[in-house]
């Protein structure tokens, strides 16, 4: 098994092997496009995300600065927006729903490294995926860790982080995040 499929199968994986450096090298060099186009630049900017992710609707819009680790894990639906300084980090695959809206400043994190110091310094990591739901907002300041799920319709408050699945229909804040509220749909 290769260190791809180990880090795609949330595997122990080593991320600085040739394969997995060269992937993330392409998708920097892919952001770094994306985030240095003029901003009239619509058509570019899309086609570039098209190229960058594993799958997109037609109608998504990224604010510079936009980056990720590899991009082929991030998937999203229609109508998806993430404000400035979005960092999605897809060493596991990162999902949105439809009608996801990011604010700034906003971070999703797959990779987790190994809690004792001997094992964390030899850099294997292992990855834990990441679901967001159709019609998610999810506030400014925002942090995603690996293994989270957010519900449909749910709202996620600014500066949030947020270590466990969130349900359905709620808002939720708070670090950690939690249920403050129930949405009546």
């Amino acid at each position: 098994m290769t260190e791809l499929e180990k880090m795609i199968a949330g595997e122990l994986y080593n991320p600085l092997v040739p394969e997995l450096e060269e992937a993330r090298t392409k998708a920097k060099k892919m952001c770094m496009e994306y985030n240095n186009l003029p901003i009239e630049a619509q058509t570019e900017k899309t086609e570039i995300l098209k190229k960058l992710f594993g799958r997109t609707g037609k109608r998504i819009a990224i604010e510079p600065n936009f980056f990720c680790d590899y991009g082929f894990n991030i998937e999203c639906g229609e109508n998806f927006y993430i404000n400035h300084n979005g960092v999605v980090l897809d060493c596991a695959k990162v999902k949105f729903g439809d009608n996801v809206f990011i604010g700034p400043n906003c971070g999703f994190y797959t990779a987790i490294h190994p809690i004792k110091a001997e094992e964390r310094i030899t850099f294997m990591e292992t990855a834990k995926p990441i679901t967001v739901g159709d019609n998610v907002w999810i506030g400014g300041n925002a942090v995603i860790l690996p293994g989270v799920t957010i519900g449909r319709n749910s709202v996620i408050g600014a500066g949030s982080v947020v270590t466990k699945d969130i349900p359905d229909n709620v808002v939720a804040v708070g670090n950690p995040c939690k249920v403050i509220k129930h949405i009546e749909q």
